[in-house]
């Protein structure tokens, strides 16, 4: 019999087996690495985005995970359309698809995708004169890319066995439309209906040291979401969650099949698709913080039957596409304030022009009362272009009115 000393010691001994192991200076490698300038931002199909593909297969290989994309390989080839809103020559891209055989009867998928915006000549860039400058994506989207290679390593290194296999994923042309999720959702290496759900990890490299507000959305695609995301969050990680599974990401492509989802993203930030989205900006002990609650909620779902699907009301896309006009404002994902947080600005947009800085909130717009993301975009569908209409907004403890020409 133990005595009780020993007893302690071993009690300490058996609560280390299978506990979250993430080193957050090998989070750092692969960013600075994969968002380097030699890499030229990764432009889908460009020879960037291959020497990308070459570090994460030479990562997965020495992890040990199976290759699980076309034939015996990490790779699965597809055809893009790359230009402006897909005008420009087609050509090649592939994803990275690897393996943890367990043994079991249902699969997690872990996924992000690896691509950005190359040397920003495809439309998307946010900064002023974007042509031929490197768009490094440190954090759109190094940062997933990085948990994938990571969450990888625990499951397949750590002393439990899972009573679920792991797939993991990463995806090229996300920039572009989402084309790497959708040719895989089509085109699968595995049974998708034996899929229990997907996790997406897409900007995760900014967690605010204030706030510590990760967002999290796709909480409605199943019953068990709200409940466990609830349980998971503390003071070092305060969840915000949004229920629907249709977003600007690739989990989109796994939920359009009836598959749960949860997208992991750390918020916008005045660097979003700019060249100044750089390794230096993240912060690489709060995404150790994210991986591990990653961690723990596969953990909290492990011997757990399949989780059933639910379908989403999606309304914040449908309401989108009704915009006629734009304030060029970057929304904060994350903020609890009432209003919409501003988190950037585009340059020489309206906003930009109206005296609009990030750190405003934004409470009305002409007589339009906005306490939300949902209210931000029903007041935008309300006016039409070279109107002129008063904004007023928080600024620190100070309530201001500007004036907004669309």
């Amino acid at each position: 019999m133990c005595k009780k000393p020993i007893l302690i010691v071993c009690l300490a001994f058996l609560s280390l087996v299978g506990q979250t192991q993430i080193n957050s200076k090998l989070i750092q490698s692969h960013i600075k690495i994969l968002s380097s300038d030699s890499l030229e931002g990764r432009g889908t199909g460009t020879a960037g985005e291959k020497l990308a593909i070459a570090y994460i297969q030479s990562q997965w290989s020495k992890i040990g995970l199976v290759p699980k994309g076309d034939g015996k390989l990490f790779t699965q080839k597809f055809t893009f359309k790359g230009g402006i809103h897909g005008t420009g020559e087609e050509g090649n891209a592939y994803n990275l698809v690897g393996f943890i055989d367990n043994q079991a009867a249902n699969t997690i998928v872990i996924g992000a995708h690896f691509d950005h915006l190359g040397l920003g000549n495809q439309g998307s860039s946010l900064d002023a004169n974007p042509q031929n400058k490197i768009h490094n994506g440190a954090d759109d989207n190094a940062s997933g890319v990085a948990g994938v290679i990571e969450l990888a390593r625990h499951f397949q290194t750590n002393k439990i066995k899972e009573s679920t296999n792991f797939l993991f994923l990463c995806f090229s042309g996300e920039e572009l439309g989402l084309y790497g999720s959708k040719y895989f959702t089509e085109n699968p290496t595995i049974d998708l209906t034996k899929v229990s759900y997907m996790i997406n990890m897409d900007m995760i490299g900014r967690l605010d040291p204030q706030s510590k507000s990760l967002a999290v959305s796709g909480t409605g695609t199943s019953a068990a979401w709200e409940p466990l995301l609830k349980k998971l969050s503390t003071e070092k990680l305060l969840i915000k969650t949004d229920s629907a599974g249709v977003g600007p990401s690739d989990h989109t492509s796994f939920y359009l099949k009836n598959i749960p989802v949860l997208h992991f993203f750390t918020g916008s930030h005045s660097d979003y698709h700019k060249p100044s989205d750089d390794a230096e900006k993240i912060n690489y002990e709060g995404e150790k913080e994210i991986l591990e609650l990653i961690i723990r909620l596969v953990e909290n779902l492990d011997k757990q039957p399949k989780l059933t699907f639910l379908a989403t009301k999606n309304k914040s896309m449908g309401s989108a596409r009704a915009f006629k006009v734009t304030m060029g404002v970057m929304p904060s994902y994350t903020s609890s304030e009432e209003g919409l947080k501003v988190d950037g600005v585009t340059e020489g947009k309206p906003a930009q022009k109206a005296g609009i800085v990030a750190g405003d909130v934004i409470v009305q717009i002409g007589s339009y009362q906005i306490k939300d993301m949902q209210g931000y975009m029903d007041a935008l569908g309300k006016f039409e272009k070279g109107q002129v209409v008063p904004v007023k907004l928080k600024r620190e403890k100070e309530i201001i009115t500007l004036n907004v020409t669309f």
